[in-house]
């Protein structure tokens, strides 16, 4: 007999089992049998509540994409103003959590995923025009017409940051990341004025 109220747990389990499984191997290049057992149950169980690996790594990415927009959304709160908005949404992006290597991992494979699932695809889709949404809106008054411009170079930098820290071997480092989107965004608004 099933037990009553445990499969938000065990399907939790299997989410962050699959994050620090991908962190491990590099890739997708893992079992859901070893998934199950980082998450203490069966592959059988594993099966049960995902079906298969796809969907195992889609709900990961659900999860990271989740505690990626809290952060945005609690950075944004205290933000004042248009420039505090801009960086908030960039210092998010790179915080311990979401710039951690298991995190780095998941989102390399999502990328290459998202080329042949359609439902990895629009995912990353909707990452990305909120991404450029939440950047747009910061640097409307501070670059005007350029605004959506300097928002697609932002996020084309913090997606390339992710995708040259998964192929380093140096330990992220948030804080120099930040740093050099941030010396982008001063680069650019400079040139402007």
């Amino acid at each position: 007999m099933p037990k009553v109220g445990m499969e938000p747990i065990r399907r939790d389990a299997l989410v962050k089992a699959t994050i620090l499984e991908i962190g491990r191997a590099g890739s997708l290049d893992v079992t859901v049998s070893q998934i199950a057992k980082r998450a203490g149950m069966s592959s059988a169980l594993a099966h049960h509540y995902f079906g298969n690996k796809d969907k195992m790594f889609l709900a990961a990415m659900r999860h990271i994409l989740g505690q990626y927009g809290a952060h945005v959304r609690a950075a944004l709160a205290g933000a004042r103003t248009p420039r505090q908005r801009v960086e908030a949404v960039i210092r998010a992006g790179f915080d311990d959590l979401n710039f951690s290597p298991e995190v780095i991992s998941a989102w390399l494979n999502f990328y290459v995923q998202a080329q042949n699932a359609p439902d990895v695809a629009r995912l990353l889709r909707i990452y990305q025009h909120r991404l450029r949404s939440n950047l747009r809106a910061g640097l409307r008054p501070l670059a005007g017409p350029g605004a959506d411009a300097l928002a697609e170079g932002l996020a084309a930098m913090i997606d390339g940051l992710y995708i040259r820290q998964s192929l380093r071997e140096a330990p992220p480092d948030g804080a120099a990341a930040t740093a050099m989107v941030l010396d982008y965004l001063d680069a650019k608004l400079e040139a402007r004025a």
